[in-house]
């Protein structure tokens, strides 16, 4: 009796086998690389981090311009009284602040000088919100004048 031969077709060839070995090989690396990934945990922390910093920038930009069409709005409303009434009165803060800091400079001491002048510089670094804000209660208190009167 004799053997029929080995159908030459459903053998695989080594190319075949080298595929067949490779495809299992790649998934396994992308396991274990996914794996390391989920460990590696300062990593993780650094890219939460950098999203929650972009999520920030985009909130504050967006209350930004809240704020600024929230403004504009309000100055639109405002009768001329009241808008030369609140410059008036910016002026005269502004010479008061002036002597008032003329006489902290003279009589402070120098530590609470360069508190002061951090202080300072970080206002002047986030002037439009601090702007906004005093704009809104501005007009909160001449509403509620208006209201009395």
């Amino acid at each position: 009796m004799t053997h029929a031969p080995a159908d030459p077709q459903s053998a695989p060839s080594p190319e075949q086998l080298r595929e067949q070995v490779e495809r299992p090989r790649h998934d396994l690396g992308q396991t274990v690389q996914a794996l390391a990934d989920k460990t590696d945990v300062k990593t993780r922390a650094q890219q939460k981090t950098g999203e929650l910093k972009e999520q920030a920038i985009a909130k504050t930009d967006t209350l930004k311009a809240r704020a600024a069409k929230a403004t504009s709005q309000i100055h639109d409303k405002l009768p001329d009284s009241v808008k030369d009434q609140a410059a008036q009165t910016a002026g005269q803060v502004r010479a008061r602040a002036a002597h008032a800091g003329r006489m902290w400079e003279e009589k402070a001491p120098e530590p609470l000088r360069q508190k002061a002048a951090r202080s300072a510089q970080l206002a002047r670094d986030h002037r439009t919100v601090l702007l906004v804000a005093a704009a809104g209660v501005t007009v909160l208190w001449v509403a509620g004048r208006r209201k009395k009167g």
